[in-house]
C-alpha cells in the first residue's frame, strides 16, 4: 500500500507509473497495490493478473478510511488479511479478527 495520499483521478496508465516512479516497485509483478485518495474518503486497487490490469474503488458514503500507516518508507506491504479488513471495514486497527485461513482439502 501506498504512504503518500494519490489523486484518484488517475486510472490504470497514472497508478502503474505511480507504482514504477514513487513506490520503487514493478506493477506487472503480481502484488495488489492499494492507494488512499487525499481526503480519505475512498481507496483504489490495482493488480495484473498476467492478462490485464485489474482496477477497483471503494468511496465511502459516509466517514473516512481513518487507519492508514505512517513510514518514512514510500510503501508498506500488508498481509493478505489486512488488505481486506481494510477494505471492507476501513480501520485495521480497530477491528478483533483472526487472519483468513484455507482449510487443507482432507477429501482424495
Amino acid at each position: 500500500m501506498a504512504i503518500e495520499p494519490v489523486d484518484l483521478r488517475k486510472g490504470i496508465d497514472g497508478l502503474a507509473r505511480f507504482c514504477r516512479e514513487k513506490l520503487t516497485a514493478d506493477p506487472f509483478s503480481g502484488p495488489l497495490f492499494i492507494f488512499r485518495s487525499r481526503r480519505g474518503t475512498a481507496i483504489k486497487a490495482l493488480a495484473y493478473d498476467g492478462q490485464g490490469y485489474w482496477l477497483a474503488q471503494k468511496r465511502l458514503s459516509k466517514g473516512r478510511f481513518r487507519w492508514w500507516p505512517e513510514s518514512s518508507e514510500p510503501a508498506k506491504l500488508l498481509e493478505a488479511y489486512e488488505a481486506q479488513l481494510l477494505i471492507v471495514a476501513g480501520d485495521v486497527s480497530r477491528v478483533r479478527a483472526a487472519p483468513m485461513w484455507r482449510p487443507v482439502n482432507t477429501l482424495k
